[in-house]
């Protein structure tokens, strides 16, 4: 299911849409990265083009944290 959410970035309040599974992904990297949610989610909004969206930025930025995860070190 795609839902609504919000978040605080830099003093603003902020809305993206994502489907639940790209949602509970971003929950746990940023549990796994010792961040809030929120910190976590102005970390890929400041690094994102100014072309791109949020929500696209975040899915973007799950994907490759799932790719990366997946490569032998």
């Amino acid at each position: 299911m795609i839902r609504k959410h919000s978040a605080t970035l830099h003093g603003h309040r902020t809305s993206f849409t994502l489907e639940d599974g790209f949602w509970d992904e971003l929950k746990a990297i940023a549990a796994a990265r010792g961040l809030s949610q929120a910190a976590l989610i102005a970390e890929i909004d400041d690094a994102r083009p100014p072309e791109s969206n949020l929500s696209s930025a975040l899915r973007l930025y799950v994907l490759q944290w799932l790719k990366d995860a997946r490569l032998p070190s």
